[in-house]
């Protein structure tokens, strides 16, 4: 029996292959866009897992309160975790791990070779009793406990030294202080991490290999500080812990650098906030500053989620919708067969296997279509996913599966309402749909719609919102500058190579600096004028007497630096939120400030007194979304005229030369060190990643939405037009014309566009506020965007039921009576 069934199923997709191959078109649509976002969201929730004690692993973060504004840190002070594994018997291990190499500048020495690694991490010597890792030569007992002991992963060892194995014990060396070498022992080999995790290493150094990890300091942020807890420890009992030792631990060290106490520090706005993350949650939950790695986003899990539940859903309705569109001609056949003696139970099961075998043909286009819309769905998610995730035998038992749900669903209301018909209405040429059915089938193409007009919505805000960011007045000029990275190895040569630029053709301007707009380099600092016990703890930056130049900086009071003053090296440049936070009042020029951060001051520890020489205009040296923040710029004089990074503006007739230029010029002063440069307008792009990624989501996955709509629209006009045959044809020979015709059978469905439409509009309204809240800076929810949406709708639904409106409206009525 079930083999018949499959023969008449095979049999009636063959003979209507123009149905079926529609048909078949959007499920394997649906299916493929399904199991593509399966693969993202596997990807997802996959990040470290790997780790054995994963489960009670947890890193300690902090909410830094300032007065008026908050900034949250994946970095700690180092001497926070040590003290709490010995305060709170939860905590079983303490792991501190530094970002060693964090821009790039780790340069080593094997033999007469320089090699430069970007992924070194420092970390305490019980390392490997929190993070699981395959040993392939060496031990994790002994791997970190001595200085300059290094471990790397086997592709770090075999680059190096051909194998893993022959890396153990051997040394290289890197630049000490005072220009002495300083030697490093590989003590251990272990396997690659997988790149599903939130950091990731080539080399690993101890701890111990630098001395100042014993100083004590639980103010200043340095350290990534996991925590491994007792497996009957409960978190938010441990975090309820942490005001009390701030009390014990913080309070003091906050009086002694800021001369208040902690109580006052407090009601002026500051504070402390820590709280734990768990490890395996960490890439889909944080995006603080200072992350080892850029993380994902749990909302993006939940929106490509349920854009696929959404995208199979009308995927199926699609396929009601064209089962439905042919019930006059599948109720004729069930006539004949209920008359020859077919039970109803049959007929169900003749038309889910119809379905189930559509679906499962459909799986296999689905697979196909996988393999090549991958390279783009990698390209535009930005992740390296493979198909061969659903290669085994068990994910390919799944895939078989999960077509014979989809057939079932997508097949049940058509089998049971099909299986129905009665013989002898249908047999007399009396069949009608019913009420029930039109509901269910108008309700359908309002679904569809109301889907369609949420993402046609949410492409049109995303891509707002991202014209925003990138077109935002930011308060400097970003185009047509590059960025040199490294330039701190060139050390005294720094204002030579500064001079040299200069003159190469097509440069304008040239500046050191320490960070640039859109960077992480910006360091934390705290100031306060002299006399006043309210300190201001903001960001700074180290440049020289053309960086205001070079990015166009608005100046709103006073001057930038000047090679004319011998005294500048002591003089700062304050932003208008600095100002305002350390309430300093007219006249602002000429204010004394002083500094607690050491490196500021005099090698014996006494304070120097800053001069504010110039006041510049805010501008968005961090993401739009942030606010801009309180901002002290510092002069390179203090610092001997050294500086990390060297920004150039060029002229943009001679942009492509001057690049070729500046690097002929570096490898002239740096012969061994790669020329690293980047753009600074793509610098600032690379800060909305995520939302790019979110915005060619939207526009690909609404498009998609909108086709397979289109093909369930077509089937349902299809369907009408066979039901209102005999009405068409009596309006055209009483003369109605093809005008009205189309009209009268474009109406109704545009009625349903527009209830979806409306129905789509609070939900798309709630997505898209709740999305941009993310963003300090953002667009309005403007009504144009909603009726643009309902329009743009109406017109797709309108081009898509002409095609069956014109035909029936051409169709000679004399033929279309005499059939009936």
């Amino acid at each position: 029996m079930i083999r018949n069934y499959f023969k008449v199923a095979i049999r009636n997709l063959l003979k209507r292959k123009g149905y079926s191959l529609i048909n078949i078109l959007g499920l394997a649509t649906g299916m493929a866009v399904c199991l593509l976002i399966v693969l993202f969201v596997q990807s997802e929730l996959s990040y470290d897992q790997h780790h054995v004690k994963g489960d009670n692993v947890y890193r300690i973060v902090l909410e830094r309160k300032y007065p008026g504004r908050a900034t949250s840190y994946a970095i700690i002070p180092q001497s926070i975790g040590p003290t709490m594994k010995a305060e709170y018997p939860e905590i079983e291990e303490c792991v501190r791990i530094f970002n060693f190499a964090g821009n790039g500048n780790f340069f080593l020495r094997i033999g007469e070779k320089r090699f430069e690694e970007s992924r070194v991490l420092s970390a305490d010597t019980n390392f490997f009793k929190i993070f699981s890792s395959n040993f392939i030569a060496g031990s994790a007992n002994d791997a970190l406990i001595k200085p300059n002991s290094v471990v790397v992963n086997e592709t770090t060892a075999k680059r190096y030294y051909g194998s893993a194995s022959a890396a153990l014990g051997k040394t290289f060396e890197t630049d000490g202080p005072n220009n002495q070498p300083l030697v490093w022992n590989i003590t251990a080999v272990v396997e690659d991490w997988p790149d599903n995790s939130h950091f990731l290493f080539d080399l690993l150094i101890s701890v111990n290999s630098f001395p100042f990890i014993r100083q004590p300091n639980f103010i200043n942020f340095a350290t990534n500080t996991y925590f491994l807890l007792n497996p009957q420890a409960d978190p938010k009992a441990l975090e309820a812990k942490f005001p009390a030792y701030l009390n014990k631990y913080v309070a003091g060290e906050v009086s002694r650098q800021f001369g208040q106490s902690f109580e006052e520090f407090q009601k002026a706005g500051n504070g402390y906030h820590y709280y734990l993350q768990p490890m395996k949650k960490i890439h889909l939950i944080s995006d603080l500053e200072a992350e080892l790695r850029p993380n994902g986003s749990l909302s993006a899990v939940y929106i490509f989620g349920v854009i696929a539940v959404f995208i199979l859903a009308l995927a199926c309705i699609n396929f009601i919708n064209l089962s439905t569109a042919r019930s006059v001609e599948r109720a004729k056949e069930v006539g004949i067969r209920k008359t020859f003696g077919s039970e109803k139970k049959s007929l169900v099961y003749q038309f889910l296997l119809e379905s189930i075998v559509v679906c499962l043909v459909s799986i296999l286009v689905a697979i196909a279509l996988i393999l090549l819309l991958l390279p783009l769905f990698n390209q535009v998610s930005g992740k390296q996913l493979t198909a061969t995730y659903f290669l085994t035998p068990g994910k390919i038992g799944l895939l078989f599966l999960f077509s014979v749900i989809v057939g079932l669903i997508a097949g049940l209301y058509p089998a049971f309402i099909l299986s129905s018909f009665k013989p002898i209405l249908v047999l007399k040429g009396r069949f009608r749909s019913n009420r029930f059915g039109l509901a269910l089938r108008n309700g359908l193409v309002v679904f569809q719609f109301a889907i369609s007009v949420v993402l046609i919505i949410s492409t049109i805000m995303v891509n707002r919102q991202m014209n925003f960011m990138m077109s935002e007045k930011l308060g400097f000029r970003k185009d047509h500058i590059i960025t040199i990275e490294r330039t701190d190895l060139l050390d005294e040569q720094t204002t030579a190579f500064k001079t040299e630029l200069a003159r190469i053709p097509g440069v304008e301007t040239v500046t050191g600096s320490s960070a640039m707009p859109s960077g992480r380099n910006f360091f934390g600092i705290t100031f306060q004028p002299v006399g006043s016990k309210q300190p201001m703890t903001g960001r700074g930056m180290i440049v020289d007497d053309q960086y205001a130049k070079t990015l166009n900086l608005e100046m709103k009071e006073g001057r930038f630096f000047s090679n004319s003053f011998s005294t500048d090296s002591l003089s700062v440049v304050l932003n208008e939120k600095a100002v305002a936070e350390m309430q300093l009042r007219p006249p602002v020029l000429g204010t004394r400030l002083t500094t607690p951060d050491g490196f500021l001051n005099a090698p014996d520890g006494s304070l120097y007194q800053y001069t504010v020489v110039g006041v510049v205009k805010d501008f968005h040296y961090q993401s739009l979304h942030q606010t801009v923040s309180p901002l002290v710029i510092l002069n390179t004089k203090k610092f001997q005229d050294q500086s990390g990074l060297v920004a150039v503006g060029i002229k943009a007739k001679s942009f492509e030369d001057a690049v070729v230029d500046i690097e002929k010029l570096w490898k002239k002063f740096e012969p061994e060190t790669p020329f690293h440069y980047s753009f600074l307008d793509q610098d600032l792009a690379a800060q909305y990643a995520s939302e790019k990624t979110l915005q060619r989501v939207f526009t690909i996955f609404s498009t998609l939405a909108i086709f397979i709509a289109c093909i369930g629209l077509l089937g349902l006009a299809a369907y009408t037009t066979q039901q209102r045959t005999r009405e068409i044809s009596i309006r055209k020979v009483l003369g109605a014309s093809v005008s009205s015709i189309i009209g009268m059978l474009s109406k109704d469905f545009l009625k349903l566009v527009i209830i979806a439409a409306l129905l789509a509009f609070p939900l798309a309204w709630w997505g898209m506020n709740k999305w941009l809240q993310d963003f300090a800076y953002r667009i309005d929810l403007s009504w144009w965007v909603f009726a643009m949406a309902a329009i743009v709708a109406a017109l797709i639904a309108l081009v898509t039921i002409s095609f069956q409106a014109i035909r029936a409206a051409f169709t000679n009525p004399v033929n279309s009576l005499r059939n009936e």
